[in-house]
């Protein structure tokens, strides 16, 4: 199974990153996770083309491609960072990759909350018509205290965490897999959702 793993943040030290280089490595016997930055993706600026790009673009074709996605965010202020949030501007306004796409949500944050809050408002911005992306239901994989949850090699250090990461990880591939064969059952029902536009709704 193939899965892109999108990294939340800019942040060149963000324990979103090493959560997913981590994934990445410990579960490579079940999947094949290609962590991906969005450190160079320009902010939206609504083009008039709805031209998306190049690294956006690139991005897309790597989402479109892989069975799955993964999402690790912080929590800045409450919500999700701005970067991401600009990604998913992006996405929505051009490829609409991400609809019908089986999506994992995961977080680290400094803190002891673990990025909740911008998990529940992410999940709220991936249920738009533009993104519509199909969020596992029914957990949440929060890792507060991050910035020493790491060793010096990248592993988790807190066994609680991995083995509640293990699960809920062996629980996304079920998901996928589901998920994947529902939409292959439907696919109008993805080319519909990815015609969508606000602009024939309204007239």
């Amino acid at each position: 199974m193939k899965l892109a793993a999108i990294v939340g943040t800019n942040s060149s030290r963000s324990t979103n990153r090493k959560l997913l280089q981590f994934m990445a490595r410990h579960f490579v016997d079940q999947a094949d996770i290609e962590v991906l930055d969005i450190n160079d993706i320009p902010a939206f600026n609504e083009p008039k083309d709805r031209k998306a790009p190049a690294n956006l673009r690139s991005l897309s074709d790597k989402i479109v491609a892989a069975d799955g996605v993964i999402i690790s965010t912080p929590e800045y202020n409450h919500t999700i960072p701005a970067p991401l949030k600009s990604v998913l501007e992006w996405i929505s306004y051009t490829s609409r990759s991400l609809i019908n796409k089986p999506t994992m949500i995961v977080g680290a944050s400094l803190g002891a909350l673990g990025s909740s809050r911008a998990q529940a408002h992410l999940r709220q911005i991936l249920d738009a018509p533009e993104l519509k992306a199909r969020i596992m239901p029914g957990n949440e994989f929060l890792l507060g205290h991050s910035g020493q949850a790491f060793d010096d090699a990248g592993d988790l250090v807190y066994k609680d965490k991995v083995r509640e990461l293990e699960e809920n990880f062996d629980e996304f591939l079920t998901f996928v897999e589901l998920t994947n064969q529902l939409v292959a059952a439907h696919k109008l029902n993805t080319d519909q959702k990815r015609n969508f536009t606000w602009e024939a709704t309204s007239q």
